[in-house]
């Protein structure tokens, strides 16, 4: 294979185009942008492209045709106009307190004072910002592009300390110019991984554009499964060498892995850019996205509300306004989890106008539940592998009392005030996301004709279909056939009598008093 470049951790559009480096085309995209509108905002994980978006939408605003050279843009733009541009990041530092934001927010203007030869006026960043603005329009004569990359982080930072609200404050005052210089600008575009709603960031930006789930745009970030077959069908020929199999296997393989971010409803999904040019790199598949992209503002919500995070390990059906904007003070972690990539749009019904979240693929399935099996099992981190291997070769050799030793030891550690006055779903999802880490097909609430059966496993040989139940203070004997008749009565074995497979049948009881599992039936 002739020597190709990966953008791997290459944020800056000329670098990129100066080294050779492979560039999925999105100038089609940036043009209509452009030339359609004026201010936007967009929420994508991060990740995700978007500084390197914003190095685009510099250099083509800067007017470098000569980088564009072979791109969809080259042919679209007739006029190619130097514009001066703002480029603003607050991705270099970290803000956990007031007066780092500050100290940031300084080195910003400066900076754009002695590139343009701006005279400090004030001491007040926004004066200095505001002044900035019209005096660069009225030197050249042209309106100015701003580029604002991650824009929430001073926020996110100082996620609940008492910093949080001050560095909230600190931005509102910082961005409020951008609505009075409104004449003076031609071009802006603000990115980030929240749309905060709680307060108004932007004040008395109404009009500001939020193309985070425009059907158009809903593939300006990430990577189709047409750009990556044009753009690179040698590095997807390599991977399936050296992983000994067809191409096909590693097309099935890669989309199982990186695929399925949706932005909105009825639209193609994405890849995860970085873990697929790092995949690429190594030939070899792995989770690398989770590493370097599990935000602050997760871990600290987590943190906050940890047994939460159990809900969402299954698709969930909720109206949009539950997760396209996050409030600092709501206590759901949805929109987090939504805005961070961890959950994505998986359907939508226009008649109740609801959405279906769900997980996108293995890589981040593997990374949620890595945070979540140390919080609420006693399977330690080190032994995961070891433990997880246990429950395998148990389902392997349908070893059902094996099987629920194990679970009931990795149940028990469980802290008495988590366990104590839960419903069967608390356990349903703890035992599901276990399970899940087997390899094998896990599927909660799986419907049947007369309901919903509580988790089925398959394996090649065999299918388990779990009924839970609480004991509720009855005898365990009594609530165990229940939940083996109701598995009988409701007809959940029925669609898999022709598979061949054995079938298991296993009611499970736990105590309402927080002792853990009771013990279980078997059929």
């Amino acid at each position: 294979m002739t020597e190709r470049f990966l953008p791997i951790g290459i944020q800056d559009f000329e670098d990129l185009r100066t080294r050779g480096c492979i560039y999925v085309d999105k100038t089609k995209l940036i043009y209509k942008l452009a030339t359609e509108g004026k201010p936007y905002f967009l929420s994508r994980p991060r990740r995700f492209g978007k500084s390197l978006l914003l190095s685009t939408m510099e250099a083509y605003f800067l007017g470098k045709k000569e980088l564009f050279k072979g791109l969809a843009i080259e042919k679209l733009e007739k006029e190619w106009i130097e514009y001066p541009v703002l480029k603003i990041s607050f991705g270099v530092n970290s803000y956990e307190n007031n007066e780092r934001l500050k100290s940031r927010l300084d080195s910003i203007v400066s900076e754009n004072e002695s590139r343009y030869n701006i005279e400090k006026k004030s001491e007040n960043s926004a004066e200095r910002f505001a002044n900035i603005i019209r005096e660069v329009s009225e030197k050249f004569n042209q309106k100015v592009v701003i580029l604002i990359d991650e824009y929430d982080k001073p926020i996110l930072d100082a996620l609940y300390t008492e910093y949080e609200e001050q560095n909230r404050q600190e931005l509102r005052s910082f961005y409020s110019p951008l609505k009075d210089s409104d004449k003076y600008i031609r071009f802006l575009f603000i990115t980030g991984i929240t749309k905060v709603s709680h307060v108004n960031i932007f004040s008395g930006l109404n009009q500001l554009d939020d193309i985070s789930m425009y059907e158009d745009y809903s593939g300006l970030c990430g990577i189709s499964q047409n750009e990556l077959e044009h753009y690179f069908e040698p590095e997807i020929n390599a991977l399936a060498e050296k992983q000994k199999m067809t191409v096909d296997v590693a097309k099935e393989t890669l989309a199982k892995m990186y695929d399925g971010y949706h932005f909105t409803y009825d639209v193609e999904g994405v890849y995860n850019p970085f873990s697929l040019l790092k995949c690429f790199k190594q030939r070899r598949f792995d989770s690398y996205w989770f590493d370097t992209a599990t935000p602050t503002m997760l871990i600290k919500t987590l943190e906050k509300k940890p047994s939460d995070l159990l809900r969402y390990t299954k698709p969930i059906i909720i109206q949009e306004s539950a997760f396209k904007n996050y409030d600092p003070e709501s206590e759901s972690i949805l929109p987090v989890l939504y805005q961070s990539g961890y959950l994505t749009i998986k359907d939508y019904d226009n008649d109740s106008e609801l959405y279906t979240l769900g997980i996108p693929n293995r890589e981040v399935e593997k990374g949620l539940f890595e945070i979540i099996i140390p919080k609420f099992t006693t399977i330690a981190t080190d032994d995961l592998g070891l433990s997880i291997e246990k429950f395998r070769q148990s389902f392997i050799h349908a070893d059902i009392e094996k099987l629920m030793t194990l679970l009931k030891a990795a149940l028990a550690d469980i802290p008495t005030i988590l366990k104590k006055n839960q419903c069967e779903n608390y356990y349903e999802t703890v035992t599901h996301v276990i399970f899940r880490q087997t390899g094998f097909s896990v599927v909660s609430e799986f419907q049947s004709i007369a309901g919903r059966s509580d988790t089925v496993v398959t394996t090649k040989d065999s299918v388990f279909i779990f009924e839970l139940k609480m004991d509720k203070g009855r005898p365990f004997e009594e609530v165990a056939a229940e939940a083996l008749a109701q598995i009988d009565a409701n007809g959940y074995a029925d669609r898999f009598a022709v598979s061949g497979r054995q079938m298991h049948k296993v009611g499970v009881v736990f105590s309402s008093d927080g002792k853990g599992m009771c013990g279980l039936k078997v059929k």
